[in-house]
């Protein structure tokens, strides 16, 4: 199983019957694959769908994309709609989960995703909207990234908002953070606590139920 299919099986998990959730671009849109049976989530994008999932064949068209512009299908019951209303939903605080790729989190919870400076961006999309007005934040990335940790002590890269997220998936670990700091919750399969504390830059404190990541629900 590779690194990106591991972090999403497990994120799925963390969705439960009747949310309605938004998937950032990238490796949070794979978590749409891997909800588990029997529990219905309601998908929705910032330009102005609740009810979609992945291309469905049949169902493809053109018109129909997600935020980032990857091609979508509307699942029966499907609502399309401006992206005033969409921007309701979110800053209104309507949504129940948010699914976030990260360039950086600190250990005070803290998350840098929309840019680095000195490249181009082309523009801050939803995230800052995203963090700050969903009931729950998820934050989906690799621990690592050309060598180094991406969980630091202080983010040197623009923050996302002010406010901390709520979990940390990693193809390492499961890290929530807290008042007192991240605590580390779940280590991957063949994962020691070893190799998490060695690959994250900042300490970490570990949790009373320490237990291995599962990946079905």
């Amino acid at each position: 199983m590779d690194e990106k299919t591991l972090i999403a099986k497990r994120v799925a998990l963390e969705l439960m019957d009747g949310d309605l959730c938004n998937l950032g671009i990238g490796l949070p849109t794979l978590v749409a694959r891997y909800v588990p049976a029997g529990r219905n989530v309601f998908f929705q994008s910032e330009n102005g769908i609740v009810g979609m999932s992945g291309p469905v064949a049949g169902a493809d068209n053109p018109d129909l994309t997600d935020a980032g512009g990857s091609p979508i299908s509307a699942l029966p019951g499907a609502a399309s709609f401006d992206s005033v209303l969409s921007f309701g939903l979110i800053r209104g605080g309507h949504l129940d989960v948010t699914v976030l790729g990260g360039l950086q989190v600190d250990e005070e919870g803290h998350l840098a995703n929309w840019m680095v400076p000195g490249k181009m961006v082309p523009g801050m999309g939803g995230a800052m909207d995203l963090v700050t007005g969903a009931r729950r934040v998820i934050v989906a990335m690799q621990h690592s990234a050309k060598g180094e940790s991406k969980i630091v002590k202080r983010c040197t890269l623009p923050l996302t908002s002010v406010r901390r997220v709520d979990l940390i998936v990693t193809d390492l670990a499961v890290i929530e953070p807290t008042d007192a700091g991240l605590v580390l919750k779940e280590t991957a399969p063949g994962v020691t606590v070893e190799q998490v504390l060695a690959n994250t830059g900042c300490e970490l404190i570990l949790s009373p139920d320490l237990r291995p990541m599962p990946l079905e629900g």
